[in-house]
């Protein structure tokens, strides 16, 4: 069995929790609690860039709230 986030021919969404953090997440598996959908079904790559423009900032918002 492969990785099914490694699966470049899947099916893709963008995850976002309440920290801003994002998630590649596969379409066919259910949301996890705390998660919300950022950006709908698309190809990984599609998602992967969503989240390279998306999530400039990777600390979680608690600490960069913290620091401004």
């Amino acid at each position: 069995m492969t990785n099914p986030f490694d699966n470049d021919d899947g099916t893709f969404l963008v995850l976002v929790n309440h920290e801003g953090q994002h998630s590649l997440w596969p379409d066919f598996a259910p949301v996890p609690g705390g998660w919300t959908v950022a950006r709908d079904r698309g190809t990984r790559q599609e998602c992967l860039t969503h989240i390279e423009t998306h999530w400039t900032d990777i600390r979680p918002q608690s600490l960069v709230a913290q620091y401004t």
